[in-house]
């Protein structure tokens, strides 16, 4: 009898990426279509979720192609996607709005009405802090463009919409998993539901939310129609699916309590894996999600672009990434870069921009690449601290590095130093396509092992980056310096 194969796909910010695996994780194919991020006359930046289907159905078309007469192997597949966003869909589960992405600032004062008349109730019962996502950007939609919010039947996120798309599923079915409940701050992570007062208080419809389930939990077939179109054989099961951080800190093993792990992509996330539930209050940073493994959380902090400042500083300068990092290598840098380019997401300022500290007539690309990497080090030492403080995280613990930005050696060995933790990362960084390929194939019970056991960290298979002692004494100036400039520039009103 020939084993059943799973599709894991990642729906992420600058494309969508597809693996096909087996039981063991082996890989037999991968795809990738990229994504168009758009910005409209109004300050939006938003995608198309037309696109964002279309782009799920180019890269399972090409698995199959790939794959050959072995397509028939295909029994079940799972989506993860990008988490801050919404889009809004109507009865039949068709687009009612765009993709309102995580990068759209435009609900910022509506985050504000949220934080003075409600922030402790949000945080404490959503886990998450109030930032310009899904509650926000649900009451912008709801008093900038009532004729739109009429006609929303359920606010969404690209995962279960292209999962739904998939399924032929209506509104009355629309879902969302609870690793996304952070991220909503009507939400109540605890019961896995919505905090009813607040949605009352705030005038939010409650049947416009959808409902939440299990990232495990089968939401149905792959239709007749969309199989012809992928080349799916009939009966293949849709699985909920979980956020794309999610995803990738399964795929990396962070299903034990006490490790920290990175997750270098367009956004820069830190965080680790606890089963402490401890919203905060005070520090107004961590973001307590829970993880795919039921009673474990991943508290976290993020750069809301992080890797899109390194991205953008090669095009700049028309370089290539791996280029400025042999550059950067060579140098050390008095320079100091702020990577907030849409506000800063945690603890939440949208005032607070991109900029350059230091530079001088001989400031060259070398030391404005590095100056980058070393800026999301010092935020990363933030968040260390505070969930250290927690008492989430040990002092001796270490971390594993996910993402495009793990490839690069220089960002991995100034984490590493400047955090004063070991630091591993795989040699293969597509952890999250690969996890919710797995995860499909044990929640449709073709894998009878449990979550726990399917994802482990072997340090063995990992680059290994040790903090260097020698470099950090000046490192910890270098960043008190950094904490002093920011606290000092965020209250320049430009």
């Amino acid at each position: 009898m020939r084993s059943p194969l799973f599709i894991g796909i990642d729906i992420g910010t600058q494309g969508t990426k597809a693996v096909l695996c087996d039981d063991s994780g082996k890989l037999y194919a991968d795809a990738f279509c990229p994504s168009q991020l758009l910005h409209g006359r109004d300050n939006s930046i938003y995608q198309s979720p037309e696109d964002i289907y279309s782009s799920v159905i180019t890269v399972i078309t090409a698995l199959t192609q790939r794959i050959g007469p072995d397509a028939d192997r295909i029994t079940a597949l799972a989506i993860d996607s990008q988490m801050a966003g919404i889009m809004g869909v109507d009865e039949s589960y068709d687009p009612v709005t765009p993709y309102d992405s995580w990068l759209d600032g435009r609900c910022g004062k509506y985050a504000e009405q949220i934080k003075a008349e409600a922030e402790e109730d949000a945080v404490t019962t959503s886990g998450g802090q109030v930032i310009n996502s899904h509650a926000a950007k649900i009451l912008w939609w709801k008093n900038e463009e009532p004729q739109a919010y009429h006609k929303i039947k359920s606010f969404v996120q690209p995962n279960s919409y292209a999962a739904a798309k998939l399924c032929g599923l209506t509104a009355r079915q629309a879902f969302t998993d609870y690793t996304f409940l952070h991220f909503n701050n009507f939400s109540d992570i605890l019961s896995c539901g919505y905090n009813l007062p607040l949605l009352k208080y705030f005038g939010v419809d409650k049947d416009k939310l959808p409902s939440v389930l299990s990232p495990d939990a089968i939401i149905g077939e792959v239709s007749r129609e969309a199989a012809g179109i992928c080349g799916l054989p009939s009966g293949v099961k849709v699985i909920a699916g979980c956020g794309d951080t999610a995803a990738s800190s399964l795929g990396a093993g962070i299903n034990r309590k006490g490790l920290a792990y990175d997750v270098a992509g367009t956004a820069s996330v830190f965080a680790c894996c606890t089963d402490i539930y401890a919203p905060d209050i005070s520090h107004k940073t961590l973001m307590f999600a829970r993880s795919v493994c039921r009673d474990l959380f991943t508290p976290l902090a993020y750069i809301g672009g992080g890797g899109m400042c390194l991205e953008w500083f090669s095009r700049l300068c028309k370089q290539s990434l791996p280029e400025l990092d042999r550059q950067a290598e060579a140098v050390s840098t008095p320079i100091y870069f702020v990577p907030h380019f849409s506000g800063r997401a945690l603890p939440y300022d949208q005032n607070l921009s991109g900029a350059f500290f230091g530079i001088s007539a001989d400031t060259g690309d070398a030391e404005l690449h590095r100056a980058i990497m070393e800026g999301i080090a010092f935020e990363y030492k933030g968040y260390l601290d505070i969930l250290r403080r927690s008492g989430c995280l040990a002092e001796d613990t270490r971390i594993v590095g996910v993402g495009g930005g793990a490839k690069s050696s220089i960002f991995s060995q100034i984490k590493a130093d400047v955090l004063m933790l070991p630091y591993f990362a795989p040699e293969s960084v597509n952890s999250a396509p690969v996890a919710c390929a797995l995860l499909a194939g044990h929640a449709a019970g073709y894998i009878s092992r449990p979550l726990e056991e399917l994802f482990t960290v072997n340090m063995e298979g990992h680059r290994a980056y040790l903090p260097d002692s020698a470099k950090a004494e000046g490192y910890r100036i270098k960043c008190e310096k950094y904490f002093s400039a920011l606290d000092h520039y965020k209250n320049i009103k430009l």
